[in-house]
């Protein structure tokens, strides 16, 4: 029962904590277009996009190829107090008018440091308290609570805050989801299966490498999520410029990914008995489509729906993915390549925002998102060859996935 509650107040503390981080994707860029100077508007929202992956993915790929052990309690502590106290910072700045585009990097860049780690250590704190058993649904759980308040109640607020006080308050709002979630870590050390180990720890890419086809998946699962990031960047200007809509309409446009991805996450423990490397495979075909969809609609409300269907098809992603790659890993090799697998697929981010920003200046946005959605397609055989194709498998739970 003590099990239970604490990780019932740790999945509430995450759905809360990304509720303020949501708010920010519809802020900062606003946020951004208002201090951008002489610097183009694509390449500043990038740069303050990528900020925060830069620092977390150097102390994630540490962690992960490395043989340091760090609690993942400790971990997702450190990320919650100094998210807070920067982020925090940032807000007074900004409602004071004294924030520049450097500060808001430079505190974005600091402040995110622990990011990856935390977000790794939230996924392993759930999981073990599960217990195996479990792991699929809160996978699930973890999936529905992201797109819940990262694409549904986190932009929906972000645009109406940014709209009745200012975009530097989403910061504070990001700070206090922080504290919430600090509240919620638990306090006793239930993340020891997490970190068993009978012999010499290893990093964690010599144990994916014993798992051919997961080690292929993560590898596609890189190019998939940088080959979305432009999306992000172009997004904006697209709201802005074709469909003419301000920042109410970018935050309603997430708001419509975010239903569907709510509802594509629900659908997640149904997905259970499928074949999950083929469904990984469709997955990323059918997304591909999204963008090029909205490449060449100019109204909102078909935008909207392209944008809810996009959310649909990609949601059960990440939770099938971490469960596939959880279920042939000892207790003692879940935090490094867990750990591993989030920062391979998450440094995806800021380079694809750093490609972004110079790629929409160059073909405007309704271009980028075509491109985008072209350079996914041609992703697709690719992936199909590397994580269908047959290969030698001595893990029996890798080899019913």
């Amino acid at each position: 029962m003590l099990r239970d509650r604490r990780l019932a107040g740790l999945l509430v503390g995450d759905l809360l904590a990304n509720v303020g981080t949501g708010m920010l994707l519809v802020a900062m860029p606003v946020q951004t277009l208002s201090l951008h100077g002489d610097v183009p508007k694509a390449i500043a929202i990038g740069l303050v996009e990528a900020a925060p992956f830069v620092l977390s993915t150097v102390l994630a790929l540490a962690i992960g190829l490395g043989r340091v052990r760090v609690p993942p309690r400790t971990l997702l502590v450190a990320d919650c107090v100094l998210r807070s106290l920067t982020f925090a910072a940032l807000g007074v700045l900004a409602v004071t008018g004294r924030l520049t585009l450097p500060v808001l990097v430079a505190g974005l860049l600091f402040g995110a440091t622990f990011r990856l780690a935390g977000s790794s250590s939230r996924r392993l704190l759930a999981t073990s308290a599960a217990g195996e058993a479990g792991r699929f649904s809160v996978n699930g759980l973890l999936g529905l609570n992201t797109t819940f308040a990262l694409y549904i109640a986190g932009p929906v607020l972000g645009g109406i805050l940014v709209a009745t006080t200012g975009a530097g308050f989403a910061l504070f709002v990001d700070a206090a989801g922080a504290l919430v979630l600090l509240a919620c870590v638990p306090r006793e050390a239930g993340d020891r299966n997490a970190l068993r180990d009978e012999g010499a720890p290893e990093s964690g890419w010599r144990i994916l490498r014993r798992r051919p086809v997961a080690a292929r998946l993560l590898v596609v699962e890189f190019f998939f999520n940088f080959l979305y990031m432009p999306v992000e960047v172009a997004l904006p200007l697209y709201v802005s410029g074709t469909l003419h809509a301000g920042a109410s309409g970018l935050g309603v446009l997430w708001g419509a990914l975010g239903v569907g991805a709510f509802l594509g996450s629900a659908l997640v423990s149904r997905l259970r008995n499928l074949p999950q490397r083929p469904l990984l495979v469709a997955i990323i075909g059918l997304w591909a489509l999204c963008p090029i969809a909205l490449a060449v609609t100019g109204d909102l409300t078909v935008a909207l729906l392209v944008f809810g269907l996009g959310g649909l098809v990609y949601a059960p992603f990440t939770p099938v993915a971490y469960s596939f790659l959880q279920s042939g890993l000892a207790p003692g090799e879940q935090q490094q390549v867990v750990t591993l697998w989030t920062t391979g697929a998450t440094v995806a981010a800021p380079l694809g925002l750093a490609l972004g920003g110079p790629l929409i200046d160059l073909t405007g946005s309704t271009g980028g998102l075509a491109l985008s959605g072209v350079l996914t397609l041609l992703l697709l055989p690719i992936a199909a060859r590397a994580v269908l194709g047959r290969l030698p498998e001595r893990n029996p739970a890798c080899a019913s996935a």
